[in-house]
């Protein structure tokens, strides 16, 4: 079973994750530009975490034979936050780069104007640079949000086909079927979404322009369950090359429309990141 988590945040998870999921059978990840936790005070912090998801994680990602990508933006929580919303001037520089391969994580935490403003902003910074986008759903009051979301991405110019709607779930499925958007999946422990869940909804939608991801991050969450995912599917019925189509081929389709997607095989881990030590046992 190869794997494509095409959403998990790997700044937050060890080197163990990184092998435990190769073994796995992962073998590309997308890092989305997410909220670290706890309030940012101003633009350096942002372009410093930026450096980090084009240069450090994939070196560190490329020690274990996976590969690394990113989608950069300013998310939606701090969008909210007056000292953060100058980083929208510096993401043109970030969306440039090779290994960034769509602009994300865009969308909705709370629905403000300012995050209407964020939104509007960066769909445009997506068609300027000709990159997908990645929207994240709120989860609270999800389904208006994803039908706001839907009217955004309507009224931007972004071609549907070029956007993921994230952390969908039974009620808000229908409503981004019926669109040209791909649907995305969080899979986790306690809440979002689970493997029985998903095999049930691939049921009941197909799994055309269907992305399944870990989302994993600093919560309770696991690396692993997009290969789970996969097992689930296949004791549901579902043949390996519609499991292949789920973890690997829609991912690889979907992010492949930035024109970055690097999946050639790289069996040595070059330092990529000026003056890391790791490859010393830190010393």
């Amino acid at each position: 079973m190869r794997i494509f988590d095409p959403h998990i945040h790997m700044t937050s998870r060890t080197t163990d994750d990184y092998e435990r999921m190769a073994a796995a059978g992962v073998r590309a990840v997308v890092e989305p530009a997410f909220w670290l936790g706890q309030p940012r005070t101003g633009v350096g912090s942002f372009t410093d975490y930026f450096d980090s998801l084009i240069g450090w994680e994939p070196f560190r990602a490329g020690q274990f034979g996976v590969r690394h990508h990113a989608t950069i933006a300013l998310n939606p929580k701090e969008a909210n936050d007056p000292r953060c919303r100058p980083v929208l001037d510096v993401l043109p520089r970030y969306l440039d780069k090779d290994g960034v391969v769509a602009v994300g994580e865009i969308g909705y935490d709370s629905m403000t104007p300012e995050e209407d403003d964020a939104f509007a902003a960066q769909l445009a910074l997506a068609v300027a640079h000709d990159l997908p986008a990645l929207v994240h759903t709120p989860h609270r009051d999800k389904a208006r949000g994803v039908e706001r979301s839907l009217a955004v991405v309507a009224e931007s110019g972004i071609e549907p086909g070029r956007v993921v709607l994230d952390h969908l779930n039974e009620v808000t499925v229908a409503a981004v079927r019926e669109t040209s958007c791909w649907l995305g999946f969080s899979i986790y422990p306690d809440t979002k979404m689970s493997p029985p869940r998903m095999v049930e909804l691939l049921r009941a939608y197909g799994t055309e322009r269907v992305l399944v991801n870990s989302a994993a991050d600093w919560g309770r969450s696991d690396p692993l369950l997009t290969r789970a995912t996969g097992e689930a599917m296949r004791r549901a019925g579902f043949t390996d090359d519609d499991v292949d189509r789920v973890l690997w081929r829609n991912p690889v389709e979907f992010y492949g429309q930035s024109g970055r997607l690097d999946l050639a095989d790289d069996d040595a881990a070059e330092p990529t990141f000026a003056g890391n030590s790791i490859l010393r046992g830190g010393s």
